[in-house]
């Protein structure tokens, strides 16, 4: 008997639908739940590199899943 599994992961195309929320609203939902996602800033960069990367962390309360991106590209790096 196989059994389907859900990824434990957003899909690539979840992960845009996140990041373009959270650009426009400041704020975004899980797609898959549904529920609002917690969001965690995480600085970035070494002292002294003259630049310093601004990271956020959303994370979904209820099924866990979580995407981290560069606020200011958009991107996960």
């Amino acid at each position: 008997m196989t059994t389907r599994r859900e990824s434990a992961q957003f899909s690539a195309a979840e992960q845009r639908q996140v990041r373009e929320a959270f650009a426009a609203n400041g704020a975004a939902e899980c797609p898959r739940c549904g529920v609002s996602l917690h969001a965690r800033a995480i600085g970035g960069g070494s002292f002294g590199l003259g630049y310093a990367r601004r990271r956020e962390w959303l994370t979904c309360p209820s099924c866990r899943r979580s995407v981290i991106f560069d606020v200011q590209r958009g991107t996960r790096n």
